[in-house]
């Protein structure tokens, strides 16, 4: 299974495989079990195993604005104070019962002093900058669904439709529109 992980971020020889291992912990999340609360430095990243994991900050008092989503066999974590280390302005939260593999951030500069390879593990942090590019791109409500059921359908089936809106920066109606839409055009 480690070695599936690290796969995810690059090619590493059996021993690098091994003291990854050594240096990762497997962590079982309930649902609803606070992985980073506000406030927090975030100090490690993330590998969804399995379940189902999302990042968010409240827009009042009641609602949620969905910063990010994470289904199985994703990195994840709070980039910005992962990077600054400094606390956190949002949530990462279980949304299900699910695994997850912890790598600390003493961890990761131990390992990248050990062997060069684990330079590869900087592409844990290009999901924050793709998640920028698209938004970026400035996508209509109907691209927009389309790129994640092209690209990442996982979610439409491990969240709900009004996370999914928050996600997308759009409202609850105006995803059940585009769906409906797509749905005729089928």
């Amino acid at each position: 299974m480690i070695a599936g992980i690290l796969k995810s971020t690059g090619l590493y020889n059996p021993d690098e495989v091994a003291l990854f291992e050594r240096c990762t912990t497997i962590r079982s999340m309930s649902k609803d079990e606070i992985v980073v609360n506000r406030g927090e430095i975030c100090r490690a990243a993330f590998f969804n195993i399995t379940g189902a994991f999302y990042q968010f900050n409240y827009k009042d008092e009641i609602d949620l604005n969905i910063i990010d989503l994470h289904c199985d066999n994703e990195w994840f974590l709070n980039h910005s104070s992962f990077i600054s280390q400094k606390p956190s302005d949002s949530f990462i939260k279980a949304y299900t019962d699910g695994q997850m593999l912890e790598l600390d951030i003493e961890s990761l500069h131990f390992l990248i002093g050990r062997s060069p390879a684990f330079l590869q593990l900087a592409k844990i942090f290009d999901q924050a900058s793709l998640r920028i590019h698209f938004f970026d791109n400035r996508l209509t409500p109907l691209e927009k669904y389309q790129y994640i059921l092209t690209h990442r359908q996982q979610l439409i089936q491990k969240f709900p439709l009004k996370l999914l809106a928050s996600y997308l920066k759009i409202s609850p109606e105006t995803l059940s529109r585009v769906r409906e839409s797509l749905s005729k055009r089928n």
